[in-house]
């Protein structure tokens, strides 16, 4: 088995920030800071739902390439459908991930004003049920960001309501992960270190060993271990602007498993929450101070860094 040390990263139950808001929030926000990290319970999503999911998403995979190539979309930067195995790469990265995976976006009614930025979800035809399984776990992965949200709003001194003009309509992607069996000498790892481009991910998923955060104190890998069930959370490289760097954007990646498990099939459900396109990520004035000056004096608005960064991991060629 995987001997990497586990991370001490504390294990939060979204339904104490009902009955104590404030004190969620500081355990949010302090988690955050620690480890650029936490891991979060009782979250809300139902479980029959993500079982359908998980279901859904191994019929998806196990199509034939064929079947499943007819749903990439080239030149779009993987933004829905499918993208194959072998196509992204964590920036600086010397070998490309070694993952398949399929995005599922927003659904904007005709002539929405996003319409050029975000644009319309691919749907197979196969497994049966995809569509309507997939549009209600965005619906819940949308509202369980958005209470996540409402805690670092706090945690930070702003309105509790602070982000949701920023992500109203926001470019939030849900992504089916599919971590194929792999030969013990396969170049590269599941998933090359790298960090989230977005505000906050939600991902289920993590319980498969494999997860791993890089410690910025020690600069030693920490595997994360979620007890089943709970959603592991982490802030993105957004956020961490906007935040100044305040709430950090932490390195992380999937290693290889161990032998008995390569084999085996690795699935996650990455939720990646943004805001809207045009929203300006302009540095809060409260992360400001004369120990921690201002990172990033030029604003810049989600899409366009959105785009930087696709090029980076190479999902958009230049």
């Amino acid at each position: 088995m995987l001997d990497t040390p586990a991370a001490a990263v504390p294990t939060l139950s979204l339904a104490d920030q009902d009955r104590d808001p404030d004190g969620f929030a500081a355990a949010l926000g302090g988690s955050f800071e620690r480890f650029g990290f936490a891991i979060v319970a009782d979250h809300g999503v139902a479980q029959d739902l993500i079982e359908r999911a998980w279901a859904e998403t191994a019929a998806l995979f196990a199509l034939p390439e064929e079947e499943k190539r007819g749903y990439h979309v080239p030149g779009a930067g993987g933004a829905r459908g499918y993208t194959p195995f072998k196509t992204e790469i964590a920036k600086d990265a010397k070998h490309v991930d070694l993952k398949e995976f399929w995005h599922v976006g927003r659904e904007l009614p005709a002539g929405h004003r996003y319409a050029a930025d975000m644009p319309a979800n691919v749907w197979p035809a196969r497994p049966e049920g995809f569509k309507d399984t997939f549009l209600a776990l965005f619906e819940a992965f949308d509202r369980a960001g958005d209470r996540l949200l409402s805690a670092i709003a706090r945690h930070l001194g702003l309105a509790a309501n602070w982000f949701d003009p920023a992500v109203r309509d926001g470019n939030s992607v849900l992504r089916l992960l599919h971590y194929p069996p792999i030969p013990a000498d396969a170049e590269g790892v599941r998933a090359g270190a790298h960090e989230d481009i977005n505000l906050i991910t939600l991902l289920l998923g993590a319980e498969e060993a494999g997860l791993e955060l890089l410690e910025r104190d020690s600069g030693r890998w920490l595997a994360i271990k979620p007890p089943a069930g709970a959603m592991v959370v982490n802030v993105g490289d957004m956020l961490q602007r906007l935040t100044n760097h305040v709430l950090p954007s932490t390195t992380h990646r999937v290693v290889n498993p161990p032998p008995e498990r390569r084999g085996h099939s690795r699935y996650s459900m990455p939720f990646f929450l943004h805001p809207a396109p045009d929203f300006l990520i302009e540095t809060l004035p409260q992360t400001i101070s004369a120990e921690n000056p201002n990172r990033y004096p030029t604003p810049i608005t989600a899409n366009g860094y959105l785009h930087e960064r696709l090029v980076e991991i190479g999902l958009i060629k230049k």
